[in-house]
């Protein structure tokens, strides 16, 4: 298969199903140097692990890390670094009664069109569990870009019809949040939504907001390489999400240029800055050095239990019910996810920056 890689220097590869014996990723390109620990990815991994509270899917799952090479004395070595988590709960029965279905909103049909054979048990390679190997991944890179100063925070900031008050974000209740949201009221409005939700056996799709500090400028290519390309790429390969935006995202169209531009102002310290972001943090592909912002819109989770309308392999529809364990919504267990795919972007493009001119060069080996 292929298309299960990413990254041009920090490449990362993934493997492995839902249903399988385990999940995992290998990194190659990461700098020889950096502190890292199994501790460091699990931090990462507990945050979209299944189980944590009623909105997310009963699977039991530890998805404890194991780093299987490319670290000695808990620091990188500049080898490949191999990373396998381990399936405990798998209840392949659950997907009994649609093996010779096409479930809505899944990838069961293109897949199968595509290779002529998929796995039903849970969507395999096209199950949400793949993020796992990203995530571990993505801990990686983020330990690389705390080496730089640079930070990555996502957070749920819709859920249905609920959104929160920006007036009113608080970071540090993120984590509070059984939904993953900054702002108290929202988060209860939005749970409540939920229970509403789940009473229907239904399901809601919702908005990840990213914030990317401390990032230089200077990232990015002006053509088919740019950083905010490769940031949608990356987020439009998690699996339901239908929209990115960058900055003001679409609402630029509703905008004039008087308004859209980021004009300069100077602070009382005499450094100019731009006295807004509407870009985004990023201008002809290329990072300006403000913080990077990002949106991203996932689909309501596909498995409801409702009766529905189902293809067959035969080309017939049938009346059937999606059994198994699923999130009654995707985006707070997703914003660990969201998190990682912007770390390893810009872990890439900070390593493909340095050699873009010749006095970074020169600072490197002037002394040899």
């Amino acid at each position: 298969m292929a298309g299960s890689g990413f990254g041009t220097i920090f490449r990362i590869n993934t493997w492995g199903e839902s249903h399988g014996k385990g999940i995992g990723v290998v990194i190659d390109g990461c700098p020889a140097g950096i502190p890292l620990s199994e501790e460091d990815i699990q931090s990462w991994l507990d945050r979209r692990r299944p189980g944590q509270n009623r909105y997310t899917t009963a699977r039991a799952e530890s998805d404890a890390v194991e780093i299987l090479s490319g670290t000695f004395e808990g620091r990188t070595t500049g080898t490949p670094i191999s990373l396998l988590v381990r399936n405990q709960d798998q209840r392949s029965r659950d997907y009994g009664n649609i093996a010779e279905l096409y479930r809505p909103g899944h990838a069961d049909y293109t897949f199968d069109r595509k290779y002529g054979f998929r796995d039903y048990r849970g969507g395999g390679r096209s199950s949400g569990r793949e993020t796992i190997g990203r995530v571990a991944a993505g801990a990686v890179a983020g330990r690389l870009l705390a080496e730089l100063g640079v930070s990555v925070r996502a957070y749920v900031s819709a859920i249905g019809p609920v959104s929160i008050d920006r007036a009113k974000m608080d970071f540090d209740f993120i984590e509070q949040s059984p939904v993953r949201m900054p702002d108290p009221a929202a988060s209860a409005a939005a749970e409540s939504y939920l229970s509403e939700c789940m009473r229907e056996l239904d399901s809601s799709g919702g908005v990840i907001e990213c914030i990317a500090s401390g990032v230089p400028a200077g990232l990015g290519e002006p053509v088919f390489e740019k950083l905010d390309a490769n940031l949608a790429k990356a987020l439009m390969s998690i699996g339901a999400v239908k929209a990115v935006e960058i900055g003001d995202g679409t609402a630029v169209s509703r905008s004039k240029g008087s308004e859209n531009n980021d004009c300069c102002a100077v602070g009382e310290n005499g450094v100019p800055y731009k006295a807004s972001n509407h870009s985004g943090g990023i201008l002809g592909g290329i990072s300006d050095g403000s913080p990077i912002l990002l949106r991203v819109s996932f689909k309501p989770t596909p498995s409801i239990a409702q009766p529905q309308q189902m293809l067959d392999r035969s080309g017939n529809c049938r009346e059937a019910v999606i059994h198994g364990r699923h999130d009654p919504v995707i985006v707070p267990r997703a914003v660990v996810v969201v998190e990682a795919m912007t770390a390893l972007t810009l872990a890439d493009h900070l390593l493909l920056a340095a050699a873009s001119r010749i006095d970074f060069l020169k600072k490197i080996y002037s002394s040899h």
